[in-house]
């Protein structure tokens, strides 16, 4: 972040929060691996490369090769769903489980690097600065989705996050850079993670359970399958240590029509069910639905 920027934002938001937001650091060009450095409006490498800053604050690090479309990720409407579905608050009990189970395993008064790998329109990633700003000196908190639309909602929704596009398969940051990984409903890439996260890091994963979102999918499939949460069995080695293993299962608030609409566009479910289905779900007046999640949290054995 420049200077100009950070300045720009504390006018915006009161110095007593942004103050302790650090500007992005350690990223690597995707490229060649070497450090970029930034200048005002761009971060470039010692070989040239040079990687604009978006007019929203945001730096794109997807290589053009490692797309598989010209709009990689979710949709600028299914960022939008999810924004709107998780400020109703329906969400929030695993946003307060995140907090609750992290803070006892960081140190009080130290600075804290956190990646939200596949950040979303960064609702988890907000929620756990605020509850880190009393007792951490600093934060560096940055959003990395593939979407440019989530990175720009990430950002819109607290201007003191940075915000990459990249991919969770090669992280544009440098080894042993970060505290916190989170990865929350994405999709976790084990050895990126323990490359980029410092000896004693921790990574932290919410993931659906069988019974998520049961009576939605009850209505949009024939047949609904059960799946259990996968056992991690085969990261669980000499690599990293299961500090915490918790369900999370609760029976939601009596979601409208219009926020079950949210709630099916931000899901996979939108486009793996049929047009027919989603259709019946708009017959749907209000619905009360199963939240049944799995935290958990994973630390990095020292290298």
């Amino acid at each position: 972040m420049s200077r100009s920027r950070h300045n720009r934002l504390l006018n915006h938001h009161g110095p007593a929060e942004l103050m302790s937001y650090l500007p992005l650091s350690n990223l690597q060009c995707p490229l060649c691996q070497q450090g970029l450095s930034q200048t005002e409006q761009s971060w470039r490498c010692p070989s040239g490369h040079s990687f604009d800053i978006a007019r929203q604050g945001y730096v794109n690090l997807l290589p053009v090769q490692n797309k598989r479309s010209k709009d990689p990720g979710d949709s600028r409407d299914m960022v939008n769903a999810r924004r709107d579905f998780l400020d109703t608050g329906v969400y929030q009990p695993l946003a307060a489980a995140i907090n609750s189970k992290l803070m006892p395993l960081l140190t009080e008064g130290k600075t804290v690097s956190i990646l939200d790998a596949g950040c979303g329109e960064g609702y988890y990633l907000n929620q756990l600065c605020h509850a880190l700003l009393p007792r951490q000196p600093a934060i560096q908190a940055c959003g990395l989705d593939i979407s440019k639309w989530a990175v720009r909602a990430c950002r819109a929704r607290n201007p003191g996050l940075e915000g990459v596009v990249a991919s969770n398969r090669q992280l544009p940051f440098s080894t042993s850079s970060q505290d916190i990984v989170l990865c929350n409903f994405g999709f976790p890439v084990f050895d990126e993670f323990k490359r980029v996260l410092k000896p004693g890091g921790l990574i932290v994963m919410l993931d659906a359970g069988p019974d998520h979102l049961i009576e939605l999918r009850e209505r949009l499939y024939p047949e609904v399958r059960r799946n259990p949460v996968s056992s991690l069995a085969a990261e669980l080695n000499e690599q990293w240590q299961l500090v915490v293993d918790q369900q999370l299962n609760y029976s939601s608030p009596t979601i409208p029509q219009q926020q079950l609409q949210w709630l099916l566009a931000m899901t996979p479910h939108f486009y793996r069910s049929s047009q027919e289905a989603r259709q019946s779900v708009q017959q749907i007046t209000a619905l009360t639905v199963t939240i049944d999640v799995q935290l958990r949290i994973l630390k990095n054995f020292s290298q």
